[in-house]
Protein backbone atom coordinates (compact mmCIF):
# COMPACT_ATOMS: atom_id res chain seq x y z
CA UNK A 1 0.00 0.00 0.00
CA UNK A 2 1.35 3.44 -0.94
CA UNK A 3 1.41 6.15 1.67
CA UNK A 4 2.67 8.89 -0.69
CA UNK A 5 -0.50 10.95 -0.21
CA UNK A 6 0.34 11.24 3.47
CA UNK A 7 3.70 12.96 2.91
CA UNK A 8 2.27 16.50 3.10
CA UNK A 9 0.75 15.73 6.48
CA UNK A 10 3.50 13.50 7.85
CA UNK A 11 5.56 16.01 9.82
CA UNK A 12 2.62 17.89 11.38
CA UNK A 13 1.10 14.54 12.36
CA UNK A 14 4.45 13.38 13.77
CA UNK A 15 4.88 16.51 15.89
CA UNK A 16 1.30 16.26 17.07
CA UNK A 17 1.77 12.62 18.01
CA UNK A 18 5.05 13.18 19.85
CA UNK A 19 3.72 16.05 21.93
CA UNK A 20 0.07 15.16 22.51
CA UNK A 21 -0.01 11.38 22.92
CA UNK A 22 2.74 11.34 25.63
CA UNK A 23 0.81 13.99 27.60
CA UNK A 24 -2.34 11.88 27.49
CA UNK A 25 -0.48 8.80 28.75
CA UNK A 26 1.34 10.64 31.52
CA UNK A 27 -1.80 10.43 33.63
CA UNK A 28 -0.93 6.72 33.90
CA UNK A 29 2.65 7.61 35.03
CA UNK A 30 4.21 6.56 31.72
CA UNK A 31 7.23 8.80 30.97
CA UNK A 32 6.99 10.65 27.69
CA UNK A 33 10.30 9.18 26.49
CA UNK A 34 8.89 5.66 26.64
CA UNK A 35 5.79 6.73 24.73
CA UNK A 36 7.97 8.28 22.01
CA UNK A 37 9.99 5.07 21.71
CA UNK A 38 6.76 3.06 21.46
CA UNK A 39 5.39 5.36 18.73
CA UNK A 40 8.62 5.01 16.77
CA UNK A 41 8.56 1.22 17.13
CA UNK A 42 4.93 1.12 15.96
CA UNK A 43 5.63 3.14 12.82
CA UNK A 44 8.95 1.41 12.13
CA UNK A 45 7.65 -2.12 12.41
CA UNK A 46 4.52 -1.43 10.37
CA UNK A 47 6.27 0.69 7.72
CA UNK A 48 3.81 3.57 7.98
CA UNK A 49 5.23 6.64 6.30
CA UNK A 50 8.59 4.96 5.58
CA UNK A 51 10.25 7.22 8.16
CA UNK A 52 13.33 5.01 8.55
CA UNK A 53 14.70 6.46 5.31
CA UNK A 54 13.57 10.01 6.00
CA UNK A 55 16.56 12.40 6.38
CA UNK A 56 14.71 14.84 8.64
CA UNK A 57 14.30 12.44 11.56
CA UNK A 58 18.07 11.86 12.08
CA UNK A 59 18.66 15.62 11.98
CA UNK A 60 15.96 16.35 14.56
CA UNK A 61 17.19 13.43 16.65
CA UNK A 62 20.77 14.74 16.62
CA UNK A 63 19.58 18.19 17.70
CA UNK A 64 17.76 16.50 20.57
CA UNK A 65 20.64 14.41 21.94
CA UNK A 66 23.19 17.20 21.46
CA UNK A 67 21.07 19.83 23.22
CA UNK A 68 20.23 17.40 26.04
CA UNK A 69 23.89 16.75 26.83
CA UNK A 70 24.76 20.40 26.34
CA UNK A 71 22.16 21.15 29.01
CA UNK A 72 23.62 18.43 31.25
CA UNK A 73 27.06 20.01 30.87
CA UNK A 74 25.67 23.46 31.71
CA UNK A 75 24.19 22.00 34.90
CA UNK A 76 27.62 20.97 36.21
CA UNK A 77 28.37 23.08 39.28
CA UNK A 78 31.98 22.66 40.34
CA UNK A 79 31.39 24.50 43.62
CA UNK A 80 28.64 22.01 44.50
CA UNK A 81 30.82 19.07 43.50
CA UNK A 82 33.66 20.36 45.67
CA UNK A 83 31.24 20.94 48.55
CA UNK A 84 30.20 17.29 48.51
CA UNK A 85 33.62 16.01 47.41
CA UNK A 86 34.16 13.64 50.34
CA UNK A 87 30.90 11.79 49.85
CA UNK A 88 31.02 12.01 46.05
CA UNK A 89 34.62 10.77 45.98
CA UNK A 90 33.82 7.66 48.00
CA UNK A 91 30.64 7.21 45.94
CA UNK A 92 32.69 7.16 42.73
CA UNK A 93 35.22 4.74 44.21
CA UNK A 94 32.41 2.33 45.09
CA UNK A 95 30.87 2.81 41.65
CA UNK A 96 34.19 2.14 39.90
CA UNK A 97 34.62 -1.10 41.85
CA UNK A 98 31.05 -2.18 41.06
CA UNK A 99 31.51 -1.32 37.38
CA UNK A 100 34.68 -3.40 37.23
CA UNK A 101 33.06 -6.42 38.88
CA UNK A 102 29.95 -6.09 36.70
CA UNK A 103 32.09 -5.87 33.57
CA UNK A 104 33.90 -9.07 34.53
CA UNK A 105 30.57 -10.74 35.26
CA UNK A 106 28.98 -9.65 31.97
CA UNK A 107 32.04 -10.74 29.99
CA UNK A 108 32.09 -14.20 31.59
CA UNK A 109 28.32 -14.77 31.68
CA UNK A 110 27.59 -13.82 28.07
CA UNK A 111 30.92 -14.64 26.39
CA UNK A 112 31.54 -11.04 25.37
CA UNK A 113 34.63 -9.16 24.31
CA UNK A 114 35.90 -7.32 27.39
CA UNK A 115 35.03 -3.96 25.85
CA UNK A 116 31.44 -5.04 25.21
CA UNK A 117 31.29 -6.31 28.79
CA UNK A 118 32.52 -2.94 30.05
CA UNK A 119 29.89 -1.09 28.01
CA UNK A 120 27.14 -3.38 29.34
CA UNK A 121 28.36 -2.67 32.87
CA UNK A 122 28.24 1.09 32.25
CA UNK A 123 24.75 0.71 30.76
CA UNK A 124 23.58 -1.13 33.88
CA UNK A 125 24.91 1.29 36.47
CA UNK A 126 25.12 4.79 34.94
CA UNK A 127 22.20 7.10 35.73
CA UNK A 128 21.03 9.20 32.80
CA UNK A 129 21.85 12.66 34.14
CA UNK A 130 19.96 14.71 31.56
CA UNK A 131 16.79 12.70 32.07
CA UNK A 132 17.12 12.77 35.87
CA UNK A 133 17.84 16.50 36.04
CA UNK A 134 14.71 17.20 34.05
CA UNK A 135 12.60 15.00 36.34
CA UNK A 136 13.77 16.58 39.61
CA UNK A 137 11.13 19.34 39.83
CA UNK A 138 8.35 16.75 39.65
CA UNK A 139 9.67 14.45 42.40
CA UNK A 140 9.03 16.66 45.41
CA UNK A 141 12.59 16.85 46.72
CA UNK A 142 13.83 19.51 49.09
CA UNK A 143 17.00 21.51 48.31
CA UNK A 144 19.35 19.10 50.09
CA UNK A 145 17.93 15.96 48.46
CA UNK A 146 17.89 17.65 45.05
CA UNK A 147 21.52 18.67 45.58
CA UNK A 148 22.61 15.08 46.18
CA UNK A 149 20.57 13.65 43.30
CA UNK A 150 21.96 16.26 40.93
CA UNK A 151 25.55 15.94 42.15
CA UNK A 152 25.60 12.13 42.12
CA UNK A 153 24.01 11.93 38.68
CA UNK A 154 26.52 14.39 37.20
CA UNK A 155 29.53 12.85 38.97
CA UNK A 156 28.49 9.37 37.80
CA UNK A 157 28.07 10.64 34.26
CA UNK A 158 31.53 12.24 34.28
CA UNK A 159 33.02 8.90 35.37
CA UNK A 160 31.03 7.02 32.74
CA UNK A 161 32.04 9.37 29.92
CA UNK A 162 35.70 8.96 30.84
CA UNK A 163 35.30 5.17 30.98
CA UNK A 164 33.43 5.17 27.66
CA UNK A 165 36.28 7.04 25.99
CA UNK A 166 38.92 4.64 27.32
CA UNK A 167 36.93 1.52 26.38
CA UNK A 168 36.03 2.62 22.85
CA UNK A 169 39.56 3.83 22.04
CA UNK A 170 41.42 0.87 23.55
CA UNK A 171 41.84 -1.11 20.32
CA UNK A 172 45.49 -0.05 20.16
CA UNK A 173 47.92 2.23 21.95
CA UNK A 174 48.34 4.33 18.81
CA UNK A 175 44.61 4.88 18.44
CA UNK A 176 44.19 5.72 22.11
CA UNK A 177 47.04 8.24 22.07
CA UNK A 178 45.90 9.80 18.79
CA UNK A 179 42.30 10.15 19.90
CA UNK A 180 43.36 11.46 23.31
CA UNK A 181 45.46 14.11 21.61
CA UNK A 182 42.52 15.09 19.39
CA UNK A 183 40.18 15.33 22.37
CA UNK A 184 42.74 17.35 24.34
CA UNK A 185 43.06 19.70 21.38
CA UNK A 186 39.28 20.15 21.31
CA UNK A 187 39.24 20.93 25.04
CA UNK A 188 42.10 23.42 24.51
CA UNK A 189 40.44 25.14 21.53
CA UNK A 190 36.95 25.58 22.98
CA UNK A 191 37.74 28.20 25.67
CA UNK A 192 39.69 30.24 23.13
CA UNK A 193 36.80 30.08 20.68
CA UNK A 194 34.49 31.29 23.46
CA UNK A 195 36.80 34.24 24.21
CA UNK A 196 37.09 35.20 20.53
CA UNK A 197 33.32 35.11 20.13
CA UNK A 198 32.76 37.20 23.28
CA UNK A 199 35.35 39.80 22.24
CA UNK A 200 34.90 40.00 18.46
CA UNK A 201 31.35 38.90 17.65
CA UNK A 202 29.03 39.35 20.62
CA UNK A 203 29.39 43.17 20.84
CA UNK A 204 28.15 43.45 17.25
CA UNK A 205 25.63 40.59 17.37
CA UNK A 206 23.73 40.86 20.66
CA UNK A 207 21.58 37.94 21.76
CA UNK A 208 23.54 35.51 19.61
CA UNK A 209 24.88 33.56 22.62
CA UNK A 210 22.34 30.76 22.30
CA UNK A 211 23.05 30.17 18.60
CA UNK A 212 26.82 30.20 19.22
CA UNK A 213 26.57 27.74 22.09
CA UNK A 214 24.39 25.36 20.10
CA UNK A 215 26.64 25.56 17.04
CA UNK A 216 29.72 24.85 19.16
CA UNK A 217 27.94 21.87 20.72
CA UNK A 218 27.05 20.51 17.28
CA UNK A 219 30.61 20.98 16.01
CA UNK A 220 32.18 19.38 19.10
CA UNK A 221 29.63 16.57 19.04
CA UNK A 222 30.44 15.85 15.40
CA UNK A 223 34.16 15.79 16.22
CA UNK A 224 33.72 13.29 19.06
CA UNK A 225 31.37 11.24 16.88
CA UNK A 226 34.13 11.01 14.28
CA UNK A 227 36.51 9.98 17.07
CA UNK A 228 34.17 7.10 17.88
CA UNK A 229 32.83 8.28 21.25
CA UNK A 230 29.40 9.48 20.12
CA UNK A 231 27.77 12.91 20.07
CA UNK A 232 27.12 13.17 23.78
CA UNK A 233 30.80 13.57 24.79
CA UNK A 234 31.42 16.66 22.64
CA UNK A 235 28.15 18.33 23.59
CA UNK A 236 28.80 17.69 27.28
CA UNK A 237 32.33 19.15 27.03
CA UNK A 238 30.96 22.36 25.49
CA UNK A 239 28.51 22.76 28.36
CA UNK A 240 31.22 22.16 30.95
CA UNK A 241 33.53 24.63 29.15
CA UNK A 242 30.84 27.32 29.35
CA UNK A 243 30.47 26.66 33.07
CA UNK A 244 34.24 26.88 33.62
CA UNK A 245 34.23 30.32 31.98
CA UNK A 246 31.19 31.54 33.90
CA UNK A 247 33.04 34.23 35.88
CA UNK A 248 34.90 35.65 32.88
CA UNK A 249 32.14 35.17 30.27
CA UNK A 250 28.85 35.20 32.22
CA UNK A 251 26.74 35.80 29.10
CA UNK A 252 27.69 32.37 27.74
CA UNK A 253 26.65 30.38 30.80
CA UNK A 254 23.86 32.38 32.43
CA UNK A 255 20.86 30.72 34.03
CA UNK A 256 18.62 32.21 31.36
CA UNK A 257 20.76 30.73 28.62
CA UNK A 258 20.72 27.34 30.35
CA UNK A 259 16.92 27.48 30.49
CA UNK A 260 16.88 28.36 26.80
CA UNK A 261 18.94 25.25 26.06
CA UNK A 262 16.55 23.22 28.23
CA UNK A 263 13.57 24.53 26.25
CA UNK A 264 15.32 23.71 22.99
CA UNK A 265 16.12 20.20 24.20
CA UNK A 266 12.55 19.75 25.41
CA UNK A 267 11.31 20.20 21.85
CA UNK A 268 13.84 18.04 20.02
CA UNK A 269 14.60 15.19 22.45
CA UNK A 270 11.30 13.39 21.70
CA UNK A 271 12.61 12.93 18.14
CA UNK A 272 15.68 11.15 19.53
CA UNK A 273 13.55 8.65 21.43
CA UNK A 274 11.23 8.35 18.42
CA UNK A 275 14.19 7.50 16.19
CA UNK A 276 15.39 4.87 18.67
CA UNK A 277 11.98 3.20 18.47
CA UNK A 278 11.86 3.63 14.70
CA UNK A 279 14.86 1.34 14.22
CA UNK A 280 13.74 -1.38 16.59
CA UNK A 281 12.78 -4.76 15.17
CA UNK A 282 10.33 -7.29 16.54
CA UNK A 283 13.28 -9.71 16.76
CA UNK A 284 14.89 -7.39 19.34
CA UNK A 285 12.17 -8.42 21.76
CA UNK A 286 12.39 -12.17 21.64
CA UNK A 287 11.16 -14.13 24.69
CA UNK A 288 14.80 -14.56 25.76
CA UNK A 289 15.45 -10.80 25.51
CA UNK A 290 12.30 -9.91 27.45
CA UNK A 291 12.94 -12.48 30.15
CA UNK A 292 16.57 -11.45 30.55
CA UNK A 293 15.66 -7.76 30.61
CA UNK A 294 13.10 -8.34 33.35
CA UNK A 295 15.72 -10.33 35.28
CA UNK A 296 18.20 -7.46 34.95
CA UNK A 297 15.59 -5.05 36.33
CA UNK A 298 14.59 -7.33 39.21
CA UNK A 299 18.20 -7.89 40.30
CA UNK A 300 20.02 -4.69 39.40
CA UNK A 301 17.51 -2.00 40.39
CA UNK A 302 17.29 -3.15 44.05
CA UNK A 303 21.08 -3.66 44.07
CA UNK A 304 21.71 -0.11 42.86
CA UNK A 305 19.30 1.28 45.45
CA UNK A 306 20.91 -0.79 48.21
CA UNK A 307 24.41 0.39 47.28
CA UNK A 308 23.39 4.05 47.59
CA UNK A 309 21.52 3.47 50.86
CA UNK A 310 24.41 1.58 52.47
CA UNK A 311 27.00 4.07 51.25
CA UNK A 312 25.08 7.10 52.51
CA UNK A 313 24.37 5.37 55.80
CA UNK A 314 28.08 4.62 56.33
CA UNK A 315 29.45 7.99 55.18
CA UNK A 316 26.70 10.37 56.38
CA UNK A 317 24.67 8.44 58.93
CA UNK A 318 21.56 9.23 56.90
CA UNK A 319 18.21 7.59 57.57
CA UNK A 320 17.64 4.68 55.17
CA UNK A 321 14.29 6.04 53.98
CA UNK A 322 15.83 9.37 52.96
CA UNK A 323 18.70 7.60 51.22
CA UNK A 324 16.26 5.31 49.43
CA UNK A 325 14.40 8.29 47.93
CA UNK A 326 17.65 9.66 46.55
CA UNK A 327 18.64 6.21 45.27
CA UNK A 328 15.30 5.71 43.51
CA UNK A 329 15.64 9.05 41.73
CA UNK A 330 19.02 7.87 40.39
CA UNK A 331 17.63 4.60 38.96
CA UNK A 332 16.76 5.64 35.34
CA UNK A 333 19.51 4.83 32.84
CA UNK A 334 17.46 5.54 29.72
CA UNK A 335 19.69 7.60 27.41
CA UNK A 336 22.96 6.06 28.55
CA UNK A 337 21.75 2.48 28.20
CA UNK A 338 20.33 3.14 24.73
CA UNK A 339 23.55 4.80 23.54
CA UNK A 340 25.94 2.26 25.08
CA UNK A 341 23.92 -0.77 23.98
CA UNK A 342 23.92 0.65 20.45
CA UNK A 343 27.69 1.18 20.48
CA UNK A 344 28.26 -2.32 21.86
CA UNK A 345 26.07 -3.86 19.16
CA UNK A 346 27.52 -1.80 16.31
CA UNK A 347 31.22 -2.07 17.17
CA UNK A 348 31.70 -5.01 19.54
CA UNK A 349 29.21 -7.63 18.41
CA UNK A 350 26.68 -7.46 21.25
CA UNK A 351 24.20 -10.32 20.59
CA UNK A 352 20.71 -9.32 19.49
CA UNK A 353 19.03 -10.95 22.48
CA UNK A 354 21.30 -9.06 24.89
CA UNK A 355 20.67 -5.77 23.07
CA UNK A 356 16.94 -6.34 23.43
CA UNK A 357 17.39 -7.25 27.09
CA UNK A 358 19.20 -3.96 27.72
CA UNK A 359 16.32 -2.05 26.13
CA UNK A 360 13.75 -3.88 28.24
CA UNK A 361 15.87 -3.23 31.33
CA UNK A 362 16.11 0.51 30.74
CA UNK A 363 12.43 0.90 29.85
CA UNK A 364 11.50 -0.79 33.12
CA UNK A 365 13.93 1.13 35.33
CA UNK A 366 12.78 4.43 33.80
CA UNK A 367 9.31 3.76 35.21
CA UNK A 368 10.55 3.28 38.78
CA UNK A 369 10.74 6.90 40.09
CA UNK A 370 7.26 7.85 38.89
CA UNK A 371 5.65 4.82 40.53
CA UNK A 372 7.76 4.57 43.69
CA UNK A 373 8.09 8.28 44.52
CA UNK A 374 4.51 8.93 43.44
CA UNK A 375 5.39 12.08 41.56
CA UNK A 376 4.33 12.93 38.02
CA UNK A 377 6.21 11.03 35.34
CA UNK A 378 9.38 12.73 34.08
CA UNK A 379 8.78 14.71 30.93
CA UNK A 380 10.93 16.74 28.57
CA UNK A 381 8.28 19.01 27.10
CA UNK A 382 7.34 21.16 30.09
CA UNK A 383 10.52 22.45 31.74
CA UNK A 384 9.91 24.88 34.57
CA UNK A 385 11.53 28.12 33.45
CA UNK A 386 11.40 30.96 35.97
CA UNK A 387 10.85 33.86 33.57
CA UNK A 388 11.31 37.15 35.44
CA UNK A 389 8.35 39.42 35.97
CA UNK A 390 8.30 43.19 36.34
CA UNK A 391 9.31 44.37 39.81
CA UNK A 392 9.69 40.76 40.92
CA UNK A 393 12.26 39.91 43.56
CA UNK A 394 14.09 36.67 42.76
CA UNK A 395 13.72 34.02 45.48
CA UNK A 396 16.85 33.19 47.47
CA UNK A 397 18.80 30.16 46.27
CA UNK A 398 18.68 26.96 48.31
CA UNK A 399 21.27 26.52 51.01
CA UNK A 400 23.51 23.65 50.10
CA UNK A 401 24.41 20.98 52.66
CA UNK A 402 27.64 21.30 54.57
Amino acid sequence: MSWAWLRDFLYPALVLGLFIVPRVLQRYRIPSAITCIALGALLGMTGLGDLRADPAVPLLSTLGIVSLFLFAGLEVNFAELRQGSRVLGSHLIVKALVLGLAALGATAAFGLDWRAGALVSLAWFTPSAGFILDSLPSLGFGPTQAFWVRSKAIASELLALAALFVVVQSASVERFLGTSAALATLIWVLPRAFHVFAARVLPFAPKSEFAFLLIMALVAATVTRKLGVYYLVGAFIVGVTAVRLRERLPALSSERLAHGVELFASFFIPFYFFRVGLHLEASDFSPAAIGLGVLFAVVLVPLRILLVVVHRGRTMGEDARESARIAVALVPTLVFTIVLAGIAREHFGLPAYLYGAMLVFTLLNTLVPAFVLRGPAPEFDTPEVPWPTVNATPPPGPRLPE
